[in-house]
């Protein structure tokens, strides 16, 4: 039986502990509870400063061998770092996010089994995939970046920060610069077009192909539509048009220990196919544009036997050009491929046994006047085909589109169509055996609003170059994309008779340009410019532009020497005429067996010898020829010197005028330069 206490009868209460104790208990465990409650809000307020203030500003998505790729959260760039984080390679400002205002982590990695590449998902708007391709003990690492829209009609763009960083390539331009970087280029398609008629546009020699000063370079896929837009010392931008098909916007980032090691991974990466050499004899003569406003063929052979002899007496002998109308005028057209049969010996030629003496090139174009006996009969005889047609309907006959070619209203070959290119090249075997001439000049490939429309765009270049290749390797070419590793020449576009970087300035960065894409065999302006057709009046803008040109594979004139009237600007031709065949010709022969080998430029940029150096980056009047020949003209009117920098330490280089030897890595200030002089300078080891 369990004991039992009495009660204490005395009014005193008594004392129980247990109460007390109760009530104790009590209180602490309130006081516990709202301490646990301050502890978990002050963890929640912590975790909610670190996710938002405290946490790292930047998270490492991939990582090579010696490069990195970041996602920096505030400013949502993709940035592509030194693992030490001791240089920058390029900034990608994202724009396919959206809010900008709003941080996106931008971490989860839907790949995370593979190391080298990272998967995310933007909600409702794209999915992107990162691809990484390193290898052991390579100069170059590269990044594969494919941004796919979830849905219609959304804009793809990524921005490349120039700040920084000199960049170079893409497409030539109105007053072309070297870099790339004070040029203000409005969002557009990134096709060719004619500068002439699209001044805001890009030029005749295009590749989707970026490379910059930190070591990077930018190649974008080239079966994607793109627009491309520069913004001058900010950033340059590649988006995709938002379209029905849902077209990715995708390309590769290379990075390198130097610009000249990704350049040449790159460049192998754009030119895959063989490398041809074009006819090297383009090289060896002169070319002699005739300016004849005439209107007959007798009245044209009048003016060439005059231009000739002129030339002959002169010493001046070259090749002679004609534009397109004399072209016309000494040609006898057979049409007898309306009807499907082929030429005979009864038809009617002119024999101009004095052409075929004559050493000449001939311009064609695939337009062909809509007033034309030739388009008319293709009509009739239901060879619509032969021309870039669009369906009247949805089973319409088809409408050749009507476009304008030196002022007039014309149609344009089709040369997707075999039959129409078998009767260009039929045209093209009667010229010869009519007017024998040695080169051929293929003008007008450069797109057109309507071409675009009906997605030809550039692969219509692309095309004409397969054309022009089969035509031979004596074609020269004035518009190119993807075909640089074709034999063929390609004419550089005109430019102002003035000293800006519309004319005599735009030559370096111009030949620079056309050398960084691959272009290496061309043909500059004439001397003094044509982009109009008067002669050139300065005869000190002629001098300078010769002392140029002599330094560049092929020396051209529209303004004759003999219009200055002065002895000394005739024997100043002669002497660089002779120059460019005795000491450049072998030169650029000798480069030319390197770049076929190995795919290196003929024409270099200063940074090909000093890399790391930052003075390179930014000249854009002195170039090399090889690695062993610098040119430094004058391109400033009325200077007599000129600041010239040396690159590369390790070398030594003797001016080819005076025998004067210089250290390299230094600058030569005010070097004196007479007005028909070129300082030249040849490499030798230290």
């Amino acid at each position: 039986m369990p004991h039992t206490r009495n009660r204490n009868p005395s009014p005193i209460p008594e004392v129980t502990w247990d109460t007390g104790l109760k009530e104790m208990n009590e209180t602490w465990k309130g006081a516990i509870a709202c301490l646990g409650v301050a502890i978990f809000f002050v963890m929640t307020i912590g975790i909610i400063y670190w996710q938002v203030v405290d946490q790292p500003n930047k998270n490492w998505i991939l990582k090579g061998s010696f490069s990195g790729l970041i996602w920096e959260r505030r400013t949502q760039t993709l940035v592509i770092q030194t693992l030490t984080e001791d240089k920058t390679f390029a900034e990608i400002d994202v724009e396919n996010v959206g809010n900008t205002d709003i941080e996106v982590p931008f971490v989860r990695n839907m790949c995370w089994l593979n190391k080298t590449e990272f998967c995310y998902t933007w909600d409702s708007v794209a999915e992107v995939k990162i691809s990484l391709e390193s290898e052991e003990d390579s100069d170059t690492e590269c990044y594969s970046v494919t941004w796919t829209p979830i849905h219609c009609h959304v804009d793809l763009k990524d921005c490349f920060s120039m700040v920084n960083i000199s960049w170079y390539g893409g497409a030539s331009v109105h007053a072309l610069n070297w870099p790339i970087n004070d040029a203000n280029i409005s969002m557009q398609p990134f096709t060719v077009s004619d500068l002439r008629d699209n001044p805001s546009g890009f030029g005749s020699v295009l590749e989707r192909y970026f490379l910059g000063s930190s070591g990077v370079s930018v190649l974008v896929a080239p079966n994607i539509p793109l627009h491309v837009g520069l913004e001058s010392r900010q950033h340059y931008c590649l988006q995709t048009p938002p379209s029905m098909e849902r077209m990715p916007l995708e390309y590769t980032v290379c990075v390198g220990h130097n610009i000249k090691a990704v350049h040449q991974e790159s460049i192998n990466r754009l030119s895959t196919a063989r490398r041809e050499l074009p006819n090297m004899d383009v090289l060896r003569l002169p070319f002699w544009k005739l300016l004849a406003n005439v209107d007959s063929g007798a009245k044209l052979e009048r003016e060439l036997r005059t231009f000739s002899n002129r030339l002959k007496r002169l010493h001046l002998e070259g090749v002679i050009g004609l534009d397109e109308h004399s072209t016309a005028l000494l040609a006898n057209m057979d049409h007898s491929y309306l009807n499907g049969k082929k030429r005979t010996s009864k038809r009617q030629t002119r024999d101009l046994p004095f052409v075929k003496l004559l050493n000449i090139s001939i311009t064609l174009s695939p337009y062909l006047s809509v007033d034309s006996q030739l388009f008319q009969t293709s009509i009739q005889t239901g060879l619509e085909d032969f021309w870039l047609s669009l369906p009247s309907g949805p089973q319409g006959r088809l409408v050749p589109m009507l476009t304008q070619w030196k002022g007039k209203y014309s149609v344009k070959l089709n040369i997707t169509n075999p039959k129409a290119t078998s009767w260009f090249l039929d045209k093209v075997d009667s010229l010869h055996s009519h007017l024998g001439m040695e080169y051929v000049i293929l003008e007008g490939g450069e797109g057109n609003f309507f071409e675009e429309q009906a997605s030809v765009g550039d692969e219509y270049i692309r095309l004409l170059a397969d054309l022009a290749e089969k035509i031979g390797d004596n074609t020269i070419v004035t518009s190119g994309t993807r075909s640089s590793h074709k034999p063929l020449f390609i004419r550089m576009s005109a430019l102002q008779s003035d000293w800006s970087y519309s004319g005599l300035k735009g030559i370096i960065p111009s030949l620079l340009h056309h050398s960084l894409l691959g272009y290496h065999f061309f043909i500059p302006d004439a001397v003094g410019g044509s982009f109009s057709a008067e002669l050139v009046a300065d005869d000190e803008l002629f001098v300078r532009w010769l002392g140029i040109a002599a330094f560049l594979p092929v020396i051209s004139f529209q303004t004759p020497p003999w219009v200055f009237e002065k002895e000394w600007v005739l024997n100043l031709t002669r002497f660089y005429i002779a120059k460019h065949h005795d000491f450049v010709v072998p030169l650029i022969l000798k480069y030319a067996e390197e770049w076929q080998e190995a795919g290196h430029p003929i024409y270099r940029p200063l940074w090909w010898l000093s890399p790391n150096d930052p003075i390179t980056f930014t000249i854009d009047d002195e170039f090399l020829i090889g690695d062993e020949v610098l040119v430094a003209p004058v391109t400033e009117k009325g200077a007599l010197q000129r600041d010239i920098y040396l690159p590369e330490s390790a070398f030594q280089w003797q001016d080819t005028n005076n025998a004067q030897v210089f250290d390299g890595g230094t600058f030569l200030e005010s070097y004196p330069v007479g007005l028909g002089d070129v300082p030249v300078f040849v490499r030798r080891r230290s």
